[in-house]
């Protein structure tokens, strides 16, 4: 998680060590994905069950059950885990638009660690009155100015297709990650109801097992 904030405020420097080292897809996963996401789960679950969520639309706090907990931060692991790969699979077909025989982990490099403020904002969604929105943004905004300086150092397009890559991958990180973001913030701000979805009553079977 530390290396958030060498990507926002050394970028550059940041970005040249990630290329160079060009870390596997399982090494990512496991020494930086899969835990960074954990401890915003479980941060963000522990606002949820001991301060729970202000629901401006019905004017009062939503106290949130452990089962219920543990099933929405489930699902919302799965879901960010989707969303990088989906998103890297985006950019990688977008650059071979521009330039042949890109593999997949420089994409899944810069999708992953690309990311990162918003994955940093999102503790912030233990706080009982931060509106989910509102991390979203703020996230977005940082991870596609940290895109910008990676871009080009990770991915090596051409030159003249550079910024068209860049434009295009911004518009694939806001696609995808609000995506994510509604379907979860429509929950925690009670606007729709998943606990009786299909998927809802899967996790929890599961995690009662």
């Amino acid at each position: 998680m530390i290396k958030v904030f060498f990507l926002i405020f050394e970028p550059g420097a940041t970005w040249e060590r990630l290329a160079a080292q060009r870390r596997s897809v399982a090494f990512i996963l496991a020494t930086y994905l899969v835990p960074t996401l954990l401890l915003i789960a479980g941060v963000e679950g522990w606002g949820l069950l001991t301060m729970g969520k202000w629901q401006p639309g019905f004017q009062k706090f939503r106290e949130f059950p452990l089962r219920e907990v543990l099933v929405f931060e489930a699902a919302q692991f799965i879901l960010a885990l989707a969303t990088v790969f989906v998103a890297a699979l985006l950019f990688k077909k977008i650059n071979e638009t521009f330039r042949e025989g890109h593999d997949y982990i420089p994409a899944f490099t810069v999708v992953a660690y690309g990311l990162s403020p918003m994955f940093l904002l999102r503790l912030l969604d233990a706080a009982p009155m931060i509106n989910p929105w509102t991390t979203w943004v703020i996230g977005v905004v940082l991870s596609i100015w940290i895109l910008y300086q990676g871009l080009p150092r990770v991915m090596m397009p051409d030159p003249v297709h550079a910024f068209g890559l860049y434009l295009s991958g911004s518009f694939v990180v806001i696609l995808t990650t609000g995506v994510t973001r509604l379907l979860t913030a429509l929950y925690v701000l009670g606007q729709v109801d998943f606990h009786h979805s299909y998927l809802t009553r899967k996790l929890a079977h599961w995690l009662g097992q």
